[in-house]
């Protein structure tokens, strides 16, 4: 099934008019290397590009980083200054101001600037609930599908984040399935964020999209576009390495022309290039992450069952989604806020309350454990423990939970002298990601 590459239905009015200017001779150079590109044997007297993306270096990783499970090619690759840009980039070519992306909540906070702040676009929650893990299902879907329909909003496409920020889950693949056939029929575009993609470190195994795309022969590649970045799996943020991989070579060509706003330095490319050619390393890198995440995740979860403070389970990302219901005397965002004010305020630690991620059910707080060193993390869970353990008085019941007390907060008689945890937004010195060898 192939998409009409001159319909301006599916597309932005941005990606389809000639507003870029490149219909000028000052850019047939470029459209000259592009139908006949250099190569030492099999087309010497070809085009040399001097300042192209290493982009088959990158192809390669992806590849690697999805178990060799898929293939990408390098020309359907796009690099932008980093995964906010690379998001907003897609959301330009594909949407109109006013125009909606469905999106399963808990979401990350951001996308709402990446994808909708400068383009214009809405974002219309999938509200996915703790009765079934957040499972996002094809109810869920049709449900939003239908609320977006009834507001007047035009659906042009859903996005997903694979594996999820916040909750640090990853879609199965009978739920990647019924996503694709989703968006097939109801003809809206797929958007995959799968920036998260190495950092799974317990079963289930990842499967990305492209796995699902090579064994749906009857789904519409055209409308199936990959965001991905070196930021989380490699730990390299500063780099600004996003990329966009589209199977729609329209998209490619709009995306690229947009990419002259945030471009990836040469100098960046070739020492990435140099980098992720090094298999060996590469290997190393992601297995060693793997392991101390899984590390890290343990320390985290077993310290806080301790005192009955339970997680989503979870199994990739640098993160966990802790819950903190029964510390709360009501299940309001009000009630929540004022938990999220005390453990700043007097706890000391910075931690992300659910409703930041549009998150319906109060209570739900991320937690980042992969941006300290295990002292901070003894620290951390010490001040917590004596939080938990001196407000133990009164809990609001929850369902399907074990807690028949109640517990009231109160928070003037908590001491925390030690130091503060590391905010989730900081530079990453002590990760566990940047330190593999």
């Amino acid at each position: 099934m192939e998409l009409s590459l001159n319909s301006q239905n599916f597309l932005s009015k941005i990606a389809t008019n000639d507003g870029h200017g490149e219909n000028s001779p000052y850019f047939d150079g470029w459209k000259a290397y592009d139908s006949n590109p250099f190569h030492p044997i099999n087309n010497p007297d070809g085009v040399i590009q001097m300042g192209l993306a290493e982009n088959q270096a990158v192809a390669n990783f992806m590849g690697r980083v999805r178990g060799h499970k898929a293939t990408f090619d390098p020309d359907h690759i796009v690099m932008s200054g980093g995964a906010t840009g690379a998001a907003e980039t897609i959301s330009f070519c594909l949407a109109d101001p006013g125009d909606g992306f469905l999106v399963p909540s808990p979401y990350y906070p951001a996308f709402d600037r990446d994808i909708r702040w400068r383009t214009g676009t809405k974002l219309v929650p999938i509200i996915c609930e703790s009765s079934n893990n957040f499972i996002l299902t094809l109810s869920a879907l049709e449900t939003a599908y239908n609320r977006a329909q009834e507001e007047g909003i035009k659906v042009k496409g859903l996005l997903i984040n694979n594996p999820s920020n916040p909750l640090g889950t990853t879609l199965d693949r009978k739920t990647l399935t019924t996503i694709v056939q989703f968006t097939n029929e109801k003809n809206i575009h797929l958007v995959c964020d799968e920036i998260y993609a190495a950092t799974v470190f317990s079963q289930p195994d990842f499967v990305s999209i492209s796995e699902i795309l090579e064994e749906e022969v009857n789904c519409n590649k055209n409308l199936v576009h990959i965001l991905y970045s070196l930021s989380k799996d490699m730990g390299l943020p500063g780099f600004r390495v996003g990329i966009i991989y589209s199977y729609n070579k329209q998209v490619v060509s709009c995306a690229r022309k947009m990419s002259s706003f945030g471009l990836v330095s040469t100098q960046t490319q070739h020492l990435i290039a140099s980098m992720l050619s090094d298999n060996d390393f590469v290997e190393r890198f992601i297995e060693e992450s793997a392991r101390r995440l899984a590390t890290r995740h343990n320390v985290i979860t077993n310290g806080l069952s301790q005192v009955g403070i339970g997680s989503l389970k979870s199994n990739a990302g640098l993160f966990l989604w802790m819950d903190l219901r029964r510390l709360m005397k009501e299940s309001t965002e009000e009630a929540e806020m004022n938990l999220w004010r005390a453990i700043i305020n007097e706890v000391k630690l910075n931690v992300s309350p659910g409703s930041a991620f549009h998150c319906s059910e109060p209570g739900w707080f991320r937690v980042c454990f992969a941006n300290m060193d295990d002292e901070t993390v003894g620290v951390a869970l010490k001040r917590i423990r004596a939080f938990v353990l001196q407000n133990i008085e009164v809990e609001v019941p929850i369902k399907k939970h074990r807690w028949s007390n109640n517990l009231r907060l109160s928070f003037s008689s908590l001491k925390c002298e030690d130091a503060t945890m590391t905010p989730p937004h900081s530079p990453l010195p002590h990760s566990p990601l940047v330190r593999a060898v």
